[in-house]
């Protein structure tokens, strides 16, 4: 399978399910594939946040305005 076919099947749904099985066994796990984050790990991230808005999920923000999230 050429290069380009190999991520039009990683980006494209439809094109995807057109695939033979044998075409389907034969490509390479894809770059975004799922990752596993333990429980240590989820529990120190913050997202949604960007400079110069509250986040109250953030570990260090300011309580007087303006509020700002570090």
């Amino acid at each position: 399978m050429k290069k380009q076919d190999v991520i039009r099947a990683w980006r494209d749904g439809e094109f995807y399910a057109e695939l033979s099985q044998d075409q389907k066994a034969a490509l390479p796990e894809s770059p975004a594939a799922v990752m596993n984050v333990d429980d240590e790990a989820l529990s120190s991230l913050t997202g949604g946040c960007s400079y110069g808005t509250f986040c109250p999920t953030s570990a260090i923000c300011s309580p007087c305005p303006p509020k700002h999230c570090y």
